[in-house]
């Protein structure tokens, strides 16, 4: 069977960086070629970094990604890289799509593009569109009609965009109709918990519905909300897999593949779907034998926390990073929440460049103020104590708040001291709220909701307990001092704003709520069904209400990183003004 050496590129793209990005493009080309590789793939949108949102709607930027695109051509032939066919993700507008009423201005469509000899000698655009959880697809583009096959060292290769796997029809048959003998999928699918096994499964079904190898490549870092992991996985005719990518890291893989030939006649016009084939052949002349034949490898898989826990960190490191902040500020309570924040801080940034504020009022105990300090001490953060009783004084002799009002006043003078130094020195605040508080409105606004990132925003609860656990136990194992005080851990947790205050004042225990809340928030499940499921009625009647009535509150709290199919902003979209009430009937 002809041989062909294949290199899969994950690299972490910067949305709107078209020259960094296109350094990226041009480093992993030249480390591709070094390793004698015959074709290579970057993710989707690799050039423009993804997702680009409403800028696919600036006529502007979408002719710089295309004037990008052809520089990156030249350059990759100028550096003695125009014989090696390259595949680049970027953003495109169709030549041939008419304005019509509810199309995106422009007709921009999410696409992929062919280096060869310097020149572009083959385009095409992502198929299907997804438009759901946080993709919006249909706002942005026009999907692509075509086949694209491009023939390499006389083997035939298949290309899609992401999507174009995780629907049905369309370019996987199409692949099988025309005989190619390998599929290579460009990917920027974002991670969630247990995607990783999805995906594979995923892959395996359309390599077989293919009838040919498949490879998908993948993007890795993070945008905004949105992690990628990487883990990019070949698989053959038969789903059995070849290679498979680490998870978060960037890199490439490199592997040796036994394709079968082209069909002397590339087969043309229109297949499946009313796909039309769009056939480019660059070299007809088979590959010799390789001397040492490269396998690409399997990287472990991640068990399920670390992978929840890498996702977090990845996610806070490209979100400083990406918006040019080198330091972060944490108020520490000695509670679980900052706690957890903190060493993911320390993980994501160094510990050199996080910075905690003790803040104790005259509610605060004293193991919590120690816990706090010895938080600092095993991670080596930068520490300090500001009490702040003095202002609490002055403000009550003001304003004579009481009850709620004076507990809250507590908080926002935290989140006000914060900001305050945040000013003053420079450093972005992160906010330590989890999805469970955020869920049921247990977060002050302009108070412990402050701040430019919320870590663990779509962590339960449960899920919080469990990830300090796993972090300590992971640094155990290297011999290393865990981070999380384990009185952090076990003691009940509080906010603290009143004498003798535990969430269980107000709140079920928390594997009850986030058992009810992961039906109602994460599977969209109405009360009877909740009911149905076994938890008290007059319990999830007062949690709906709670959650219904704090989404103004959710709207105003900061970006997080993403971890689960439904999280908080762009996954769940409801209206703040809103009379249904799932507990009244």
């Amino acid at each position: 069977m002809p041989q062909l050496r294949l290199a899969l590129n994950q690299i972490d793209s910067t949305v709107g960086d078209l020259a960094g990005n296109a350094e990226a493009i041009v480093r992993w080309t030249k480390h591709a070629a070094e390793q004698g590789a015959h074709l290579v793939a970057f993710p989707e949108m690799a050039l423009t970094g993804y997702p680009v949102e409403d800028l696919a709607l600036r006529e502007s930027f979408v002719e710089a990604s295309r004037q990008a695109l052809t520089t990156l051509a030249q350059r990759l032939a100028d550096e003695g890289h125009g014989d090696l066919p390259v595949i680049v993700g970027y953003l495109d507008r169709s030549e041939t799509a008419q304005p019509k009423y509810g199309q995106p201005a422009g007709a921009p469509q999410n696409a992929a593009a062919v280096f060869h000899q310097g020149r572009v000698v083959l385009t095409f655009a992502k198929h299907h569109l997804p438009n759901y959880g946080v993709f919006d697809e249909f706002r942005y583009f026009v999907p692509g009609d075509t086949l694209p096959v491009v023939r390499v060292h006389g083997i035939d290769v298949a290309l899609a965009i992401c999507e174009d796997l995780w629907q049905d029809g369309g370019r996987v048959p199409a692949t099988r109709t025309a005989g190619a003998g390998l599929l290579i999928s460009i990917n920027a699918s974002p991670y969630e918990q247990n995607k990783d096994d999805t995906r594979l499964d995923l892959v395996r079904k359309r390599a077989q519905e293919a009838g040919c190898t498949l490879a998908y490549v993948a993007m890795i870092g993070g945008q905004d909300e949105l992690v990628f992991d990487g883990d990019s996985i070949v698989v053959d005719a038969e789903g059995e897999v070849v290679a498979r990518a680490p998870q978060f890291a960037e890199g490439c893989v490199v592997l040796d593949l036994d394709l079968p030939a082209a069909r002397p006649e590339a087969l043309s016009g229109t297949v499946d779907d009313g796909l039309r084939i769009d056939h480019v052949t660059l070299s007809e002349d088979h590959v010799a034998p390789y001397e040492r034949e490269l396998t690409g490898g399997y990287a472990d898989r991640l068990d399920d926390d670390e992978e929840v826990y890498s996702a977090l960190v990845v996610g806070l490191r490209a979100y400083a990073a990406k918006n040019g902040f080198r330091s972060v500020l944490i108020g520490l309570s000695g509670g679980i929440d900052s706690a957890l924040t903190a060493a993911i801080a320390c993980d994501a940034l160094g510990a050199q460049n996080v910075y905690g504020i003790a803040m104790p009022s005259k509610y605060s105990s004293d193991h919590s103020k120690g816990d706090a300090a010895e938080l600092a001490r095993r991670t080596g953060l930068n520490f300090r104590t500001v009490p702040i009783e003095p202002m609490f004084d002055v403000y009550m002799e003001s304003l004579g708040l009481t009850g709620l009002a004076e507990e809250n006043l507590q908080s926002r003078l935290r989140g006000t001291l914060l900001m305050a130094v945040s000013n003053q020195e420079g450093h972005i605040v992160l906010a330590p709220g989890n999805k469970s508080e955020l869920a049921v409105g247990y977060s002050t606004l302009y108070g412990d909701s402050v701040g430019a990132y919320g870590p663990i925003k779509d962590v339960y609860k449960t899920s919080v307990f469990r990830l300090a656990e796993w972090r300590n136990r992971a640094a155990a194992e290297r011999g290393q001092t865990p981070p999380i005080p384990e009185n952090s851990i076990t003691k009940p947790p509080s906010a603290e704003l009143r004498p003798d205050q535990v969430d269980t004042d107000s709140l079920p225990d928390y594997p009850v709520l986030d058992a009810l809340l992961a039906l109602y928030v994460d599977r969209d499940k109405g009360r009877d069904a909740i009911v149905a499921a076994g938890f008290d009625p007059a319990l999830v009647a007062k949690t709906l209400r709670m959650v219904d009535a704090a989404e103004y509150k959710r709207r105003q709290y900061p970006p997080g990183t993403k971890i689960s199919a439904k999280g908080f902003g762009k996954d769940r979209r409801l209206p703040i003004t809103n009379r249904w009430r799932e507990s009244i009937q």
